[in-house]
């Protein structure tokens, strides 16, 4: 494809996609905040919730983009595991797992429209960069405390 050109609809799916995994981060985030029990229950569903409210944001920025594009936005959401493990790990775990897979589809974008849409480039790579700094805050959150080396899931 020439420099300067995209396939718009190829972008718009990616973006209703990525609509998707964020509205799925809505409800699983949500899920985990009612989900925590014991003695650090409060900071950590005021940190799920801000999760939540923040993948909201997410969402609402692809959709506007979809539309900016003439198109309209997925009234579907993304995939939803219930594994039933709600420990803190388990659940940090699984949003690690969930934040990379947010990750790849920002990376699929900015793939797709390096140096063809400086809108959607410039998105593309602020999203990247704050679903980065998000992947390591969690990786942090995982590890034990004394711990630099970063986690890695069994």
């Amino acid at each position: 494809m020439p420099e300067g050109t995209f396939d718009t609809a190829a972008a718009v799916k990616l973006l209703n996609q990525i609509m998707e995994a964020e509205l799925a981060g809505v409800v699983r985030y949500t899920h985990y905040s009612l989900m925590v029990f014991g003695h650090n229950r409060i900071p950590i569903v005021s940190w799920l919730r801000n999760e939540a409210t923040t993948c909201l944001t997410h969402a609402n920025e692809a959709g506007e983009l979809v539309t900016h594009f003439g198109e309209h936005p997925s009234l579907k959401i993304g995939s939803l595991l219930e594994t039933h493990k709600h420990g803190i790990t388990d659940i940090l775990t699984e949003s690690l797992e969930a934040e990379k897979t947010g990750l790849a589809l920002y990376k699929q974008l900015l793939d797709m429209v390096v140096n063809r849409s400086v809108l959607l480039e410039e998105y593309a790579r602020r999203m990247i960069a704050e679903e980065e700094l998000h992947i390591g805050e969690v990786n942090k959150m995982l590890r034990k405390p004394g711990e630099i080396t970063q986690f890695v899931a069994a």
